[in-house]
Parts: C-alpha cells; sequence; structure tokens
C-alpha cells in the first residue's frame, strides 16, 4: 500500500490535534506515546514516522504559532511603506494567533517548561527574532518622525509584547468581540500613544483608528443585551 503525502500530511495533523487535547486534560507527563497512538487512530509506526519523540511532538506544537507569527511578522516588513503599516499587520496577525492556534497555546503555556533544552533553545532564537523585528520597525519610525523618538524601544516593544500575549488569559471565540476587533483594538492603543501629534492629525495615519461611529454602534449593541456583563471578552 502507498500512502499518499495528503494522507501523511493528515496523519501528522491528527496525532497533533489529539495530542493537544491530551495534553491540556491530562498535562504532558500524565500522557504516554501509547495514549496519543490509540486515541488518534495510528500506529507506533506511524507516530514515530512524524515525531522521534514525545518531546519533539511538544516542540512542533510551540513551533507552530511561533513560526505562523515571525513569518507574518517578515511578511509585514517587507510588504508595508510605512513602520506604522508594518506596525498595524504586526500588531494584528500576534493576536489573530490567539485564535488561530488557542489550543497550541494553552499548551503551551502549560507545558513550556518541559521543554528539552535544545527544543527550548530553537524556540528562543524564533522568539528573539520576532523581538527584534518588532524592535526595529519602532527604531524606524522613531527615525522617520512617525513615532514618538522620547519613548525608549526596548521597554515600548516589551509592553506591546506584554499587552498582547496575555490575551490567552481571556480571549474566548464565543465572546462580544470577535479576533479582528480586539486586534483593532490593540492598534488604536499602540497608534494613540505611539504616533507624534502630528501624525495623528495626518488622515492617513488617523485611518488606524477605530471608528468613533462603530464604537459606538458596538457599545450600544453591548448595553442592550442584558444580563451579558460577565460574558468573556
Amino acid at each position: 500500500m502507498v500512502c499518499r503525502e495528503g494522507d501523511i500530511t493528515d496523519l501528522k495533523e491528527r496525532i497533533i490535534e489529539t495530542s493537544l487535547v491530551l495534553f491540556e486534560k491530562h498535562g504532558f507527563h500524565g500522557v504516554t506515546v501509547n495514549d496519543i497512538v490509540r486515541e488518534s487512530g495510528t500506529s507506533k509506526g506511524g507516530f514515530y514516522h512524524h515525531f522521534h519523540s514525545k518531546d519533539e511532538l511538544l516542540f512542533v506544537i510551540h513551533d507552530y504559532f511561533i513560526s505562523y507569527v515571525l513569518t507574518k511578522a517578515q511578511e509585514a516588513n517587507a510588504t508595508s511603506q510605512t513602520p506604522t503599516e508594518q506596525l498595524q499587520k504586526i500588531i494584528t496577525s500576534f493576536v489573530k494567533v490567539f485564535d488561530l492556534y488557542k489550543p497550541h497555546l494553552t499548551v503551551f503555556y502549560q507545558e513550556s517548561t518541559y521543554l528539552k533544552p535544545q527544543y527550548e533553545k530553537a524556540i528562543k532564537v524564533k522568539r528573539d527574532s520576532y523581538k527584534n523585528v518588532l524592535f526595529q520597525v519602532l527604531r524606524e519610525g522613531m527615525a522617520s518622525g512617525e513615532f514618538r523618538n522620547e519613548l525608549p524601544v526596548e521597554i515600548t516593544g516589551m509592553s506591546i509584547l506584554g499587552m498582547v500575549n496575555w490575551t490567552h488569559k481571556w480571549y474566548q471565540k464565543e465572546g462580544k468581540y470577535t479576533i479582528e476587533e480586539i486586534a483593532d483594538i490593540y492598534v488604536d492603543l499602540v497608534l494613540q500613544s505611539l504616533l507624534t501629534e502630528e501624525k495623528k492629525r495626518s488622515s492617513t495615519y488617523r485611518a488606524y483608528f477605530l471608528s468613533k461611529s462603530a464604537a459606538s454602534h458596538k457599545k450600544n449593541n453591548n448595553e442592550f443585551c442584558t444580563g451579558q456583563t460577565n460574558q468573556s471578552v
């Protein structure tokens, strides 16, 4: 029997999806390869064809979303006309990862301490690369006169990362704001603080801010829906 490429890819994804559920429920050390094989409906041969070990599987889970945001940041760098546009794209793609890879992120924050040193190092390299892309955008924005140059690059960059990273603590798909709306709110918060007063008066840059009419409409809709004050955002 010849396995097609699509079958192999489907099997790998099935193993990952199964392990995400098991790791989240039982913890990394509470799950064996046999558990993953049984629940994913594959064999040990199928598992080890894709992963050398359970440790490598945990690394791949981490690598999925880190590679995604890094690739998107690099694409933003290549396709943007201004640092402001680049920063908007970086923030938006970063926020969206909490919707696209929510199970991966849950396992990451829960089980990242169990990464083997070689995998932890590989993840750190990508995280540092992402951070450096963000820092460079801030430097370029300050040099071009778009961003306030009295703000320290490192503190500003780490503040953005910290704010967006915290999304995993409260974001729910069924909440009253979509992931796109949350991204727009973050962009507004950051750029309102970061842009110079001159740039904030420009219609080109004001286009990145929230529309007052849209924000008012959303607020009115939320107030109309009584009994939802405890709903997740």
